[in-house]
């Protein structure tokens, strides 16, 4: 029995609550039991040791834990303080933002104040204009008054001077009111006279005498109270004066009337009415103006703008000065030319202020309009309105709209937004803006406009060197700009250690701001040599243009006693900057080439003949790696230009390609140094190929093409090539032949005749083959050129020479020649290549190298697919064409799977249905079972051309006669010359490779 079964009155599982519970009690007695063994009490000491050491990690951690949460509390006091400054902070941009809400509010109603101040001021102004004109007398007949006084004596004494002397009083306190009232707004002078007699002598005299001159009242009213005093008077008294002039009205009283001049009456009249005028024409103006031709729109201007000049409410100004800028939907430039005229006219009369919060605002909503005659009209008005605003708002507010214009998509709004920016420079109070300008100036010239860059260099950049008078830095901003867009596109090439890895593959947009920057360069050149002569240091002989370059000035300056900055920069930034350009430029860049060397050119027209020979040819021959003479270069220059000389072998060879062409082109091709480039030219091409018993490399043929570029070398160049054929050199014949293919481009069938043809048939007659296989890619280059039918005639001829002796080499090089030519030149020439291309494929191969055997076949198909492209006659297609494919398709060991393809597709395109014979009988002789499926329903090509083709016959090249041709297009053959291109990527043919080389 166990103790379980025993002890039936408790639960095992649920122990009670109590001092003899023993949590977990049968598991530590089982531990107990396994510790009685050595083993088992090892591992319990082992496990005690652990727990010890958890319970002391355990204790170490809550220390942490104590020491982390007493760190904690400084944070969350600083964050608390934090978030105390933080809500008092929000308050009062709370409370800040509601005094701006409040300082609007009272700025927008005190503004509308100042309006209606200012209606008022110019109404009393044309009052004021008016009253100019003549003196209110009001004066009484002195004689009329006399008889009455006379027949009244005896009855009873006249109280005129009781009445008099109050009608003083009243006078001169209205006209004191009248000044108190006014105040500074206005100045009101009156003269009076009063007199008053005796009773023996005048019964009533002058009353008074009223003089108004210039004033500036801020109200109507006030000048109608000026102008308007009353006196009373009795009745009997007046009574004459009614006779002599003055106007009596019984509005006061029974005895009393109120005098006033008829001429101040009309002037009132008139006024009222021409304020009602402009009213009226205010009114209407909006409704008249749609139902106006938009041709004949301009004939409103006069009224609009008297309207907005004169109208009192400015909310009307406002609606009125929208129409005047959208008065014509799209102005042409002679209507925006009125329009602007009509501004700046509006402009004069209405003053600063009103131009700023009345035009410019309705000027600038056309910014974004959807018309850009419109956006016109807004860069028109930054320039043409800035001189009527303040000088702080013409360089912040109209400079951020000019800017903004600036990256408008229209070309024509750019060109204004370059023109005006040049207008506003000359108002801006200061040249704090100067460096933000030059960057809008930058921005410009590298615009891919052409427009907007020549409006920029004409107009905006003389503009700025005048303001700024920084031309230093917009010098070094330059070529910073010059060289950064061409640093800042990939390599040529990815491989470390390459030529082409130093060139850098030039986009579209980086190669237009390399031109226009360097146009821009050529630009600022007479103001760097006008800085460099007003900054001369030393005498020297003046002329003309200043003073004058001589070896003995050049002297003194190499000596370095005297700092000359302005001449440094030429010589230590300027050159070594182009140089470093064209060594990242890659060969086929000689736009920009000949950019540089233009501007080289012009540097020698500045400063001269000895500039040329002891600065220039000197820094330029030591860039190539040739010796020069330092002795007009300073001590502190000297040791920079010697840092241009190649090191290695590898920047020789970069130098020759970069550097040689400038040196050629533009200082040894100087009319002066015609002498010195021939000498340079031999020693170059003939002195260096005997040393080396090479031909010239590419890089020397590459430079001798890009001075050919430029006609008037060309003389030199063909007679330092004919010394070189009529040498015994084998080398100096290849590299002459060479030099002649690559200068082909550059001259005219007149010197091609005279000079390139007698010297390619020289070098074609020569018994030794590698001059002669040499010269054939040179006729290829004169076939590609010229279409005459004299030059045709004679490339033929020399070809039947070349293929004469019947040598594979000859055979490629004439084939691979012509198939240059094919897109270019005449039909005929054409004709004569398919003729021989079924020649070659007709004659049976003799021989068994399938290497040679697969160059002819390449070099025919591809021939093939050239002239497929083109346009060819009926019987040229039906005599060589198809009959050339037919014995190509036949040697499928020698023939690509890419031309048999697209041979495959020429065939089934100009045969018509003649291609499933073929492709059967073709197939069971040369095991080609994927021609038919190829051209199935289901098959690559699609669907099978409709029609019946007969009978399936057999196709031999002896008695086979193909149909004509389907009809066909120019388009349909390019496209299908290039299919296989699509299908597998086209193979690198033998012709990328010079054979020369």
């Amino acid at each position: 029995m166990t103790f379980y079964e025993e002890v039936t009155d408790q639960n095992l599982d649920v122990w009670q609550n109590s001092s003899a519970c023993v949590p977990d009690a049968l598991r530590h007695y089982y531990y107990q039991y396994l510790s009685s063994a050595r083993n088992a009490a090892e591992e319990k000491m082992v496990i005690l040791q652990e727990n010890e050491s958890l319970l002391k990690e355990n204790e170490r951690l809550k220390s942490d834990i104590q020491s982390l949460l007493k760190e904690k509390e400084t944070p969350d006091v600083q964050v608390m303080s934090l978030t105390n400054s933080l809500e008092v902070l929000q308050k009062d941009i709370k409370e800040k933002t509601n005094t701006v809400q409040a300082l609007k509010k009272t700025l927008k109603s005190q503004k509308k104040e100042l309006d209606d101040c200012r209606a008022e001021i110019t109404s009393l102004k044309m009052l004021i204009e008016r009253a100019r004109s003549g003196n209110i007398l009001l004066q009484a007949d002195s004689e009329p008054a006399h008889s009455a006084r006379s027949n009244n004596d005896d009855t009873s004494p006249l109280p005129n001077e009781v009445d008099m002397s109050k009608a003083n009083t009243s006078l001169n306190t209205g006209l004191e009111s009248l000044r108190t009232d006014v105040g500074i707004m206005g100045e009101v002078d009156i003269v009076k006279e009063a007199q008053v007699s005796d009773k023996e002598t005048s019964a009533v005299g002058s009353l008074a005498v009223l003089t108004v001159a210039d004033t500036d009242m801020t109200g109507k009213q006030k000048f109608d109270d000026a102008i308007s005093i009353t006196e009373t008077v009795p009745e009997d008294l007046l009574t004459p004066q009614c006779e002599s002039g003055f106007v009596g009205t019984p509005s006061l009283g029974k005895d009393k009337l109120v005098i006033r001049s008829p001429k101040l009456d009309a002037e009132l009249h008139t006024e009222k009415m021409g304020v009602g005028t402009i009213q009226i024409l205010s009114d209407a103006l909006p409704k008249i103006v749609p139902y106006v031709l938009i041709n004949h729109r301009e004939e409103l201007l006069p009224l609009i703008m008297c309207a907005i000049e004169r109208h009192p409410d400015s909310a009307v100004r406002d609606s009125l000065t929208h129409t005047l800028f959208n008065l014509i939907k799209r102005p042409d430039e002679q209507q925006r030319r009125i329009i602007m005229d009509a501004c700046v006219t509006l402009a004069k009369n209405v003053g600063e202020l009103r131009t700023e919060t009345e035009l410019l605002p309705q000027c600038w909503e056309q910014i974004s309009h959807m018309y850009e005659e419109r956006r016109l009209l807004v860069a028109q008005s930054c320039g043409e309105l800035a001189e009527f605003v303040r000088p702080e708002i013409r360089d912040s507010l109209i400079l951020s709209i000019v800017q903004q214009l600036m990256e408008d998509s229209a070309t024509v709004v750019r060109e204004a937004a370059a023109l005006n920016l040049a207008l506003l420079l000359a108002l801006f109070p200061n040249t704090d803006k100067y460096f933000k300008v030059e960057e809008m100036m930058f921005q410009l010239v590298c615009d891919p406009s052409g427009i907007v860059v020549d409006t920029t260099k004409k107009v905006l950049v003389p503009a700025l060197i005048n303001w700024g008078n920084k031309l230093d830095h917009i010098l070094q901003v330059l070529h910073s700009h010059i060289l950064g867009s061409a640093q800042r596109c990939p390599p040529l090439s990815g491989v470390e250690g390459s030529i082409e890895s130093q060139l850098h593959v030039l986009g579209e947009r980086e190669r237009w701001n390399i031109d226009v920057l360097l146009r821009l360069l050529a630009e600022l050149l007479p103001y760097v040599h006008k800085k460099v002569v007003e900054t001369c240091p030393f005498s020297s002989d003046s002329d003309s243009t200043g003073i004058s370059f001589t070896p003995s000035l050049l002297e003194q300056y190499a000596e370095g006693q005297v700092e000359w900055p302005a001449f440094d920069w030429l010589l230590t930034e300027c050159f070594p900057n182009l140089i470093q350009l064209c060594s990242l430029l890659p060969q086929k860049e000689d736009n920009l080439r000949i950019r540089v060397t233009k501007f080289l050119r012009e540097v020698v027209d500045h400063f001269g003949e000895p500039y040329l020979t002891h600065i220039l040819l000197p820094l330029c021959l030591v860039a190539v790696g040739d010796d020069a003479d330092f002795k007009s270069f300073p001590p502190k220059a000297r040791s920079k230009i010697r840092g241009l000389t190649p090191k290695s072998a590898f920047a020789q060879r970069l130098a020759t390609m970069c550097a040689l062409p400038l040196l050629l082109a533009g200082i040894l091709g100087q009319p002066s140094k015609r002498a010195s480039l021939t000498v340079y030219l031999r020693n170059l091409l003939i002195q260096r190929s005997r040393e080396n018993s090479l031909p010239a490399n590419h890089e020397i043929i590459n430079s001798v093409r890009f001075l050919c570029t430029f006609e008037e070398n060309h003389s030199i160049v063909f007679n330092i090539l004919w010394e070189m054929i009529a040498s015994s050199d084998e080398m100096l014949k290849i590299s002459a032949a060479n030099i002649l293919k690559v200068i082909v481009p550059y001259i005219d069938e007149k010197v091609a005749s005279a000079n390139v043809l007698p010297a390619l048939v020289t070098l074609g007659s020569d018994q030794n083959l590698n001059v002669k296989y040499a010269s054939i890619d040179a006729f290829g280059a004169v076939a590609q050129h010229f279409k005459s039918d004299v030059i045709v005639d004679k490339i033929r001829i020399q070809m039947d020479a070349f293929l004469e002796d019947g040598s594979h080499e000859a055979t490629i090089a004439v084939v691979r020649a012509l198939l240059v030519a094919v897109p270019h030149t005449t039909a005929r020439l054409r004709d004569y290549l398919v003729s021989k291309i079924f020649q070659f494929t007709s004659s049976p191969s003799l021989s068994s190298d399938v290497t040679k055997r697969r160059d002819r076949a390449n070099a025919c198909c591809e021939a093939i697919r050239a002239l497929d492209a083109t346009d060819l006659s009926a019987s040229t297609v039906r005599d060589f064409l198809l009959p050339a494919i037919q014995n190509l398709l036949k040697d499928t060991d020698a023939l690509d799977p890419a031309h048999k393809e697209a041979l495959e597709i020429i065939f089934k395109e100009r045969s018509g249905g003649t291609f499933d014979a073929f492709s059967k009988v073709m197939g069971a002789h040369l095991g080609l079972s994927s021609v038919s499926s190829f051209f199935s329903d289901s098959g690559l090509l699609g669907k099978k051309e409709t029609g019946d083709f007969g009978t399936p016959v057999p196709v031999t090249t002896e008695n086979t006669i193909p149909q004509p041709p389907a009809e066909d297009t120019r388009f349909r053959r390019i496209m299908r010359a290039g299919f296989s291109d699509m299908l597998r990527g086209r193979t690198k043919g033998n012709d990328e490779v010079n054979p020369s080389e």
